[in-house]
């Protein structure tokens, strides 16, 4: 088609009238820009409504389809902070950081700039990633339990046939182990990868269907069922992720000192403990909660949503313990996410916003494959610790409901 001739306005018509569907404007039109004020445009003579603040974006479409979104007609404006500096100190990071979160969350930002305050002022926090890698299992279904377990040994009899198959797929991607988990005549291989500074899901995706072809193929009684059988485990909280980790493993770690908390705050280490082992732990607990912390997704949410991170695996990169320890002359405190995935490549980290965050937090550089993701992992871990610790030591003091009402409310008692 010639794109020089298209009536805009005919299009318009042609989406009020049904003969065109709103997908098919990207591929008619030849600019995803165009499509996107076409169909905002239909939406609002559709529904009677204006949407110009919608139509307000920064975003070149052309970029966006394909790879962010479908169906566009504009992008949404969530209000962004900054806390910091924070002190950070770890394997690809030492220094001072700025944390930018998008949230529409009154206090959280104040919340996480005290609490980097605090540890920054004692010494800083330091963030260690223990485990490294990305998982996909899909299910397959054999013909009963004895061709199960041999289909196990099979698998394990040919991993370097089936870690080769795999990583053909990326030059960015190894394969770190295969591990099978059997419910009667049904097998999920949980396959590790270690997938650079990208966060990795559509890399290991990609990587596993190739794999099980190869598998299939060597063991005929084996039926892939679905590519991913849920023991990933991909957005949803779980216990093999809480056990066994997915993306990025971090634990934070800080020192406070007794005279720092008793001079500026009022306070002991002994009351911090006391509120993260009845709040955190045993209220966890009782609620057979599987965050055994006060608001690790409160941090975790806010930087996803600034960095482009797939914010919908929030629900397990959310999911960790505060530990709290009175040693005397300090308090010692820490963080674990067991379950942190993030990337600085791919995704939503491509957007003009998100890099410009992403440059912000200095994780947007060279290095080492793999180091800068490390880095943004650490930052994270950092930020979670001192959002932790801003909120117990806000509960010990009995002063939540105030700076909700100050920061949350504008104020008012409305």
């Amino acid at each position: 088609m010639d794109q020089s001739h298209i009536d805009y306005e005919s299009m318009l018509n042609d989406l009020l009238s049904g003969k065109v569907k709103m997908h098919e404007l990207d591929k008619l039109l030849g600019d995803s820009n165009k499509a996107t004020e076409i169909r905002r445009i239909y939406i609002e003579h559709k529904l009677g409504v204006k949407l110009s603040n919608i139509g307000n974006t920064v975003l070149d479409f052309n970029k966006v389809i394909g790879r962010n979104a479908e169906n566009t007609i504009g992008s949404a404006q969530i209000p962004m902070g900054v806390a910091g500096p924070l002190l950070v100190k770890g394997s690809q990071v030492n220094g001072e950081v700025f944390i930018p979160l998008a949230t529409t969350e009154g206090a959280l930002i104040a919340s996480i700039n005290r609490g980097a305050k605090i540890i920054t002022d004692n010494g800083g926090a330091r963030s260690l990633v223990i485990r490294n890698e990305m998982t996909r299992a899909p299910i397959f279904r054999l013909s009963n339990a004895s061709s199960a377990v041999e289909f196990i040994k099979w698998v394990n009899d040919n991993m370097e046939a089936i870690r080769k198959e795999a990583e053909s797929t990326s030059s960015h991607l190894r394969l770190l182990r295969v591990e099978p988990f059997m419910s009667g005549n049904n097998v999920w291989l949980r396959f590790s990868y270690f997938t650079g500074d990208a966060m990795g899901m559509n890399m290991v995706t990609v990587a596993t269907d190739k794999a099980a072809q190869l598998i299939m193929k060597g063991f005929p009684d084996a039926v892939l069922v679905a590519l991913s059988g849920n023991m990933c485990v991909d957005k949803k909280a779980s216990a093999v992720d809480f056990l066994l980790g997915r993306g990025k493993t971090v634990i934070s770690e800080a020192l406070i000192s007794r005279e720092y908390l008793e001079k500026n705050l009022g306070i002991t280490p002994a009351k911090v403990v006391d509120v993260n082992n009845r709040k955190n732990l045993l209220g966890s607990a009782m609620a057979h909660s599987y965050g055994f912390n006060a608001h690790f997704a409160n941090v975790v949410t806010a930087i996803f949503i600034a960095t482009g991170q797939d914010v919908a695996q929030v629900v397990e990169s959310s999911m960790g313990i505060t530990w709290a320890e009175d040693r005397g002359d300090h308090l010692y405190i820490s963080i674990t996410l067991p379950s942190l995935e993030v990337g600085t490549v791919g995704g939503g980290t491509a957007l003009p916003t998100q890099r410009e965050a992403l440059k912000l937090m200095g994780v947007d550089v060279g290095g080492a494959p793999g180091s800068s993701a490390v880095r943004l992992a650490e930052i994270i871990g950092a930020a979670v610790l001192a959002g932790e610790l801003n909120l117990l030591l806000a509960l010990a003091r009995q002063e939540l409901a105030a700076a909700h009402n100050k920061l949350g409310r504008a104020g008012k008692n409305n």
